[in-house]
């Protein structure tokens, strides 16, 4: 399936700032970082409750948001880009 994965965390903190660099690393993983706080992901079911499961044990939910949005097949062919947004390559693995 394939995922826009977006999050706003609160980072007037230390701690806060701690979590939006886990955050970003725990998405790394999974998919490829599209603008600051937005990845896009190809994953299965299995792979997405693992990702949701790390967030909700990184985020403070009184404060921070995640959202995932499920995209139709091939969503990614149809993005509209402007300016420097290069498109990401999906099937190319994660690590180098």
């Amino acid at each position: 399936m394939q995922l826009l994965l977006t999050y706003d965390v609160v980072t007037t903190t230390p701690e806060g700032r701690r979590r939006l660099r886990k955050m970003a690393k725990l998405c790394e993983g999974y998919g490829h970082r599209v603008q600051r706080s937005v990845f896009e992901i190809v994953c299965d079911d299995a792979e997405l409750l693992t990702l949701l499961d790390g967030a909700r044990r990184i985020i403070d939910a009184s404060g921070d948001s995640v959202r995932v949005y499920r995209l139709p097949a091939n969503g990614f062919a149809a993005v509209h880009r402007l300016g420097v947004a290069e498109p990401a390559p999906h099937h190319d693995p994660l690590i180098l």
